[in-house]
């Protein structure tokens, strides 16, 4: 099942909320405003953190559930160079860019919503990014399908064409809580992760380029470990950044389960799977208690956690890293998913 509804207005246009419903226990609200995640609800619990008013989603402090694009994390100094040009971003996080700026990136884009009502229910979202949108080359068409799968998958697939050579790296900015998204800290969850190596950041949280083994830290998630280890822990990249806001590097290609959380209270397992090498782990470190959330809530730090499954964060800066260049008449194609059981 899937419905339409009439939620705000938002940069001149209408914009609407879709509720989906598999039959089998998990349903979601999708925003058309920037593909955002307002609810996500399985076997009675809604996992998703979230807001209420279409209003507060417009100072959306935190990129709570929203669509991530053209370039999913940060970019060093907000310019990158292809084929032999400097392009000049957005410097929206410092100096640098994050999450495609802070203007006209896709998370404050309306997208044009087509619902597919099946046993499957489908929302198609899609958007034309014009040439020079928030300073990235080329006239990008974009298309994300969220589908609830029978056997309780939340699955996103992107797709993106361009007509230049230009940048493309999307990611889904979900916080997550398996207890319910108004039941506090996550620090008694669990999390797995198929990863034997991370990228270390700067002060600025930005990969310089070293790619270190997990062995003997506490990023170390090959087997299972409670989210208290990690904010608790005295390692200097998670002292700086008051718990994880890191990308790992996924073991593996192709289509695969690279991970799991699980609620301690609510026994609820989220498996991960992704066709991508990376993943970035945000603990929502600096969730803003002072702001407003859903259902009246108040969030405290590290009350979700994102997974943001991507490829390496400035990689244009460092070549060694999975490229996120797009060129022209290639399509970006690739999939993610979260299974709940």
């Amino acid at each position: 099942m899937i419905a339409k509804a009439y939620y705000g207005h938002a940069r001149g246009e209408d914009v609407y909320l879709y509720t989906m419903d598999n039959g089998c226990g998990l349903s979601a609200e999708i925003i058309s405003y920037g593909g955002i995640i307002k609810r996500l609800v399985y076997n009675g619990v809604d996992v998703a953190l979230g807001r209420d008013t279409m209003e507060q989603y417009l100072n959306n402090d935190g990129c709570i559930g929203v669509l991530v694009g053209r370039n999913s994390n940060r970019i060093e100094g907000a310019q990158f160079s292809l084929n032999g040009k400097t392009y000049n971003l957005d410097q929206n996080d410092g100096k640098n860019n994050l999450h495609g700026g802070a203007t006209d990136s896709f998370m404050m884009r309306v997208w044009n919503c087509e619902m597919v009502d099946q046993e499957e229910p489908a929302l198609i979202l899609t958007l034309h990014s014009p040439d020079g949108e928030e300073g990235f080359p080329g006239n990008a068409d974009v298309k994300v399908t969220y589908t609830l799968t029978k056997d309780n998958q939340f699955k996103i697939d992107y797709h993106g064409v361009c007509d230049q050579d230009t940048l493309m790296n999307m990611t889904q900015h979900c916080y997550f809580n398996m207890n319910g998204h108004d039941s506090g800290s996550t620090d008694g969850h669990t999390v797995q992760l198929d990863a034997d190596f991370y990228t270390p950041n700067t002060e600025e949280c930005m990969p310089y380029g070293a790619i270190l083994p997990v062995d003997g830290t506490v990023f170390d998630l090959r087997q299972s470990r409670k989210m208290r280890e990690v904010y608790t822990s005295n390692e200097e990249q998670v002292v700086m950044f008051r718990g994880f806001d890191h990308n790992f590097c996924l073991r593996g290609r192709g289509y695969r389960k690279v991970g799991s959380f699980t609620g301690d209270k609510s026994g609820i397992c989220m498996e991960i799977y992704t066709d991508l090498p990376g993943v970035q782990i945000y603990c929502g470190n600096y969730l803003d208690e002072t702001d407003t959330y859903k259902d009246g809530t108040s969030y405290c730090s590290h009350q979700g956690v994102c997974f943001e499954t991507q490829a390496f964060p400035n990689a244009m800066a460092i070549s060694h890293y999975p490229s996120i260049v797009l060129k022209k008449g290639d399509v970006y194609q690739t999939t993610t998913s979260y299974k709940f059981i």
